[in-house]
């Protein structure tokens, strides 16, 4: 099979959405299927096989992310020669924009992943937060309702998608992990280069350092913990717009010393990081799966979440970790303990839980399912007449702008004028 991969997000910039679309292309080639990815220029990017980058605008509002700008003309021609069976859009907007007038111009189905909840990331581009988290949700279910399936990488994001009204078929495909790819390192090794003890429990983290990951409620359990546990660790990677300031914070606390910061971490060394945790601490509510969390279960560390989409798939209580039912410090710090003062039969059982766990969500098997889906919207598709084409094809043109402009203007009114004119209230 021909696949088009369409994404605002991808290597070298880190995120879920990056991870998930390099995760699946590598798979997908493993499996003998055409790849082409195409994404925004990087300044970083280079050597590429199977990806055609588009103009973009770098470090959009300050952060790390690239922004694509409208794709060239010249971008259909290299895509009619690759002659895809599928093109698959991973955002509703720019980039996705394109991915829909590709799919119609070329005739294949679009799929379209939901993998975010946008409004969650409103603060970055707006002062008017609950006006544009409106037009985000908004905008992204009109955008749904464009493509001929959708994939949601959980069942809690399935059922906010049929609430906030796609009417497109939904299937949940998580992305799943490569274990292969994290059965490598060393935690032991990676403890005597940090100078942490053998026997010190290790509490851990991984994943975008920013505010809606609700990292200020993370530490605030987490300087509970090494308060309480005196020879605990806090081992902590990622990079992000609080990475500074975390650091500031645990210096302040006296904790400096037991904080083992690595940065953006890959290969061997990303499995070695998790392989020095007893346990993987997570208190976001805004993830629309846990890929970080499988990960961490591929490497045996049990898990300690809130209970929010993304964790309540995959955590399974007392089996694999612990899932925090209220967003309360005490709670959390509380599971925390449990999992580090855990005598050593309960914790090899909570090992091998997260390790069954993440067996049932390789990536093997979702890319599979992926696969399957990709042949049922192949086989949904109509032979052409030839004597219409020429008018269809110019008809359909027409129609994908219009699609476009009206959900745009949908998405605007509202924002503008809110729940009582069909939008819905701001979350949070």
């Amino acid at each position: 099979m021909r696949i088009v991969m369409m994404t605002n997000s991808f290597r070298p910039h880190v995120n879920g959405v990056a991870r998930s679309v390099e995760a699946f292309t590598r798979e997908f080639r493993r499996a003998g299927h055409e790849v082409l990815v195409i994404a925004p220029e990087h300044a970083d990017a280079g050597g590429e096989y199977g990806v055609l980058r588009v103009p973009a605008l770098q470090s959009f509002t300050g952060n790390d992310f690239s922004v694509a700008l409208p794709v060239p003309s010249g971008l259909y021609d290299g895509l009619e020669r690759f002659a895809p069976d599928v093109v698959h859009s991973h955002h509703p907007y720019l980039v996705g924009d394109a991915a829909l007038r590709v799919s119609r111009r070329l005739g294949v189905g679009l799929v379209f992943t939901h993998h975010t909840m946008y409004e969650h990331y409103a603060q970055y581009v707006s002062d008017d937060a609950p006006s544009l988290r409106r037009f985000v949700k908004r905008l992204s279910t009109g955008y749904a309702n464009l493509t001929d399936l959708v994939i949601a990488p959980s069942d809690s994001v399935k059922e906010v998608l049929a609430e906030r009204g796609v009417e497109t078929r939904i299937e949940v495909v998580p992305t799943g992990v490569r274990l292969e790819d994290l059965d490598v390192g060393s935690g032991e090794g990676l403890r005597q280069v940090l100078g942490i003890p053998p026997d010190a429990p290790v509490v851990g983290h991984l994943g975008r350092l920013a505010p809606e990951k609700n990292l200020d409620f993370l530490l605030d359990a987490v300087e509970r913990v090494l308060a309480e546990i005196p020879r605990a660790q806090f081992v902590l990677a990622g990079a992000g717009r609080m990475e500074k300031a975390i650091g500031e914070r645990l210096a302040a606390a006296g904790l400096g010393a037991r904080f083992h910061p690595m940065g953006v971490v890959s290969g061997k060394l990303l499995a070695s990081v998790y392989k020095t945790m007893d346990v993987f601490a997570f208190a976001s509510k805004s993830e629309t799966q846990g890929m970080v969390l499988i990960e961490a279960m591929a490497c045996r560390a049990p898990v300690v979440a809130l209970d929010a989409p993304g964790a309540r798939e995959v955590v399974r209580d007392g089996e694999n970790g612990r899932l925090v039912g209220r967003e309360s410090v005490d709670a959390f710090a509380a599971a925390l303990r449990s999992v580090l003062e855990a005598d050593a039969s309960r914790r090899e059982a909570l090992r091998e839980g997260a390790r069954r766990t993440a067996e049932e969500l390789s990536l093997a098997r979702t890319a599979r399912r992926m696969v399957e889906l990709y042949s049922e919207v192949v086989a949904r598709g109509e032979p052409e007449d030839p004597e219409e084409s020429a008018w269809a094809d110019a008809l359909e043109r027409f129609r994908t702008e219009w699609r476009l402009i009206r959900n745009a203007a949908e998405a605007a009114g509202a924002a503008m004028f809110g729940p009582d004119e069909g939008g819905e209230e701001p979350a949070g």
